[in-house]
């Protein structure tokens, strides 16, 4: 699987720094503001770096390794942006997407964390991006593998699974109907909006990426995470991406 081909004389269109400013090592979350939360509350040196359409990038030193913070913003359009132009044009090697899901398991509680192994979409975009037909991509073996090994040092539970990542915020559809259709043997545990886009375009380029999602909502339990606490109270699965990635 290869990347679309792209003119030789393109430059990144959102992203406006130099590829020095860039660190090899990227934590993403969706919202720019909990970039701007991260870098301010783990990250020694920091400089803002980039800040076109209000999508702040962050690069500073975590445990003495160069690391940038950056959002990715919402949905798999706004992903495949900003993961294509880091991988592409600044020669990223690995990210990983610290989100919010929503929970498919009726055990699950808000605050607990999924990673996902995979991602499932009905989207048609890997065949828009490079002519793939495939519904469902796959994240970083050798990234996870760091992550679930992290996870059992801090003696953090995760729930490992397949997202589905959707095209609308699944709470305010009837996303009964597309569970109905997943493939019989696609365990869905969690629903977000960005991991096949970051996982295809990160395979695309043969670079490593993962996600690790905080559930916050679920359609089993009445509680729900506020605006304010899904900016900046997610710092478990924050430190727990920061310690992997740097491994």
């Amino acid at each position: 699987m290869k990347p679309p081909k792209v003119m030789e004389h393109i430059k990144p269109a959102h992203i406006e720094c130099s590829k020095e400013q860039i660190a090899k090592i990227v934590v993403m979350p969706g919202d720019p503001l909990r970039a701007k939360y991260i870098a301010e509350k783990y990250l020694d040196n920091y400089e803002l770096v980039s800040d076109a359409r209000n999508m702040y990038v962050y690069t500073g030193y975590y445990k003495d390794k160069k690391i940038t913070v950056m959002g990715s913003g919402m949905g798999m359009p706004s992903m495949s942006i900003y993961a294509f132009e880091l991988f592409y044009f600044y020669d990223v090697d690995k990210i990983i997407r610290v989100g919010t899901c929503g929970g498919l398991k009726e055990e699950m509680n808000v605050y607990d964390i999924v990673l996902a192994n995979s991602s499932y979409t009905e989207a048609n975009f890997a065949y828009s991006y490079n002519g793939d037909p495939t519904h469902i991509a796959y994240p970083s073996n050798n990234l996870n593998k760091k992550i679930k090994e992290v996870a059992r040092e801090k003696s953090l539970d995760l729930y490992e699974g397949c997202v589905m990542c959707t095209e609308q915020f699944g709470f305010y559809s009837d996303n009964e109907h597309v569970l109905k259709r997943v493939p019989a043997n696609t365990n869905i545990i969690a629903e977000e909006m960005e991991s096949f886009a970051l996982f295809h375009i990160a395979n695309s380029f043969s670079k490593e990426a993962a996600v690790i999602l905080t559930v916050v909502d679920s359609k089993f339990k009445k509680d729900f995470i506020s605006i304010l606490d899904r900016e900046k109270s997610l710092d478990t699965m924050i430190t727990l991406a920061l310690d992997a990635i740097i491994l």
